[in-house]
This record gives structure tokens, sequence and C-alpha cells, in this order.
């Protein structure tokens, strides 16, 4: 699918650092497409990932929107900073400063938000969006599950942080490994094809390696996810919301914020908290995750 066969689609950058930066994601209404075009979309607008939408209401008149998430290597179960640009281009059409939705995707309802913080109404809109991103599971695995993967993201013992690695899944399961310092993480380049070769046998989305977060909760990552098609994500949102669940399971925190893309050349930023008043879920705290998203242009 080239350019000028595309349906109309938005571009959204999602998760920005200070109003710049963010995740280019393309954004589209759903339609009778093949999984190849599907695919396709992320490819040919230069996006690491594309969010096809089916709008509708409840019984009680209140927005629904079913989500569906493709790279260039296939349909995710669950993409958070797709999730967040879906929410800003909800927001926008709805016209309302504050919006909420019933979200769906692969069979799990949850719901969504965005608040308009400024822009022009004509374009360029922008908007705090978070979402529940479902309950987070989490495991110690073993070293030998950990060994090939460190290996291929260049990471020795002495550069680990404290906190040994996590398994951690909302939908798909992801490596979570802590590094003692924000240079270290910096530095890191992996060899990608030994990486997706060692996720691939364990099943693995990726790699989110963090620095460890400071006293006030700030910390830097990145996340390296080649068995999707993605050598580095810009943003990952559900990748932090499994940060903030580990952290709260250990070490009793309640938020953090964290940064990416910086080594990409587009400053990007998701922050996530337990939610305030709930009681924990059976598989450990419910967390809340989002980022701030600006509608670009519509191709």
């Amino acid at each position: 699918m080239d350019r000028d066969h595309l349906p109309p689609v938005n571009v959204v950058n999602a998760c920005l650092r200070d109003g710049r930066g963010g995740s280019p994601t393309a954004v589209l209404d759903d339609a009778p497409l093949s999984e190849e075009q599907r695919r396709r979309v992320p490819v040919t607008l230069g996006t690491s990932h594309a969010v096809f939408v089916t709008t509708g209401e409840d019984g009680r008149g209140r927005p629904t929107a079913s989500l569906r998430f493709f790279t260039a290597e296939g349909e995710l179960p669950a993409c958070g900073h797709g999730t967040v640009a879906a929410l800003a281009l909800l927001a926008e059409r709805s016209g309302a400063e504050e919006y909420r939705v019933s979200l769906s995707a692969s069979g799990r309802a949850f719901d969504g938000r965005a608040v308009r913080e400024g822009g022009d109404r004509e374009g360029g809109a922008r908007y705090r969006a978070d979402f529940d991103p479902g309950p987070v599971q989490l495991r110690r695995p073993a070293a030998e599950e950990t060994a090939p993967v460190l290996d291929a993201l260049g990471v020795t013992p002495d550069l680990l942080g404290d906190g040994a690695c996590t398994i951690a899944s909302v939908g798909r399961p992801r490596l979570l490994v802590p590094l003692r310092t924000r240079s270290a993480l910096a530095a890191l380049a992996p060899d990608t094809d030994r990486l997706r070769a060692a996720c691939d046998r364990l099943g693995l989305l990726g790699c989110y390696v963090h620095s460890v977060p400071t006293a006030e909760g700030r910390a830097a990552a990145r996340m390296f996810a080649p068995s999707i098609g993605v050598p580095e994500d810009i943003a990952n949102a559900n990748s932090t919301a499994c940060l903030m669940a580990h952290l709260a399971t250990g070490q009793g925190a309640d938020s953090v914020t964290v940064d990416m893309g910086d080594t990409l050349g587009a400053p990007a930023t998701i922050t996530a908290s337990i939610t305030a008043g709930a009681e924990p879920g059976p598989s450990g705290p419910l967390v809340r995750v989002g980022g701030t998203a600006v509608l670009t242009h519509v191709r």
C-alpha cells in the first residue's frame, strides 16, 4: 500500500516531553483492510505503530472505541503509546475539554480519559491522556533465561542495578532490566539479531532497560523490541506500567516518570502511578499510565 492509496490517516505524536518530541503514531478509522495492508500502514508512513479505531456508543449513549494495533511484523494485543494517541484523536473529535471513553482491545474492556491542555483548535491540539493498562503479571526469571538477553544487550554484571531482572506482562511478556546509571543506559548498543533470537526463544516482546529511579521517582528507559519489528521504541507506555507495578510491589513506590527516546532524537516522557484508593487486584497493584499527545497532521 503506497501513500496514494492510504485511507485518511492522522499522525499523532504521543508521550511528548515538555511539548516536543514524542512517538509519531498513525491513527485511522478501521476499514476492511487485509492484515498485510494494515502492516503496510506504519511502514508507508514511517511510524513504528498504527492504530485502527472503531467507534460507537454503549446502551446508555456513552462513547466506546475498539482499538487494533499493528507494526510491520503484525498485530499486537496492546500498545500503550498507541492508546494515548487514539485517545487524543478521539478527544479532539468530541470537542470536549475532558473526554472519557470505554475502550476495548483484544477482548479486554478498559477506560480511557483525555484532557485538553492547549494548542490551536484548528490543528495541533494537545491532550493529556491516561488509561488502565490492565493487570500486570510479574515473575522472577531464572539466570539461564536472562543470560542470553543480557549478553545480546551488552549488559555486564557491573552495569546492573540493585534490583533483579523481572519478566512482566500486560498482554505479552517483556524483560525489565535495571541499570545503575543513565549514562550506562545511553551507551548501550545491542546486537539486534542476537537480541531478537534470544527474545524469540523466550517468547518475549522485547527488553525494557531502565535506570534506577531517583528518590523523586524519575528514570530513563530504552525499549528494544526487534521481535515485533521495532529495533528501539521511542516511547513504551505499557512497559512503563509494568515498571510501576514492579516498583510498587518491591519498593512501595506509588508513581514514576520515565524519559525515553533521547538516543533516537525524539524525547518522550511517560508517567505511571498506582490507582489512588483502589484495592490491589489478584495480580497486584492497579496502575494508571499515560502521557501528552499532539495531533500533527492528516495524510
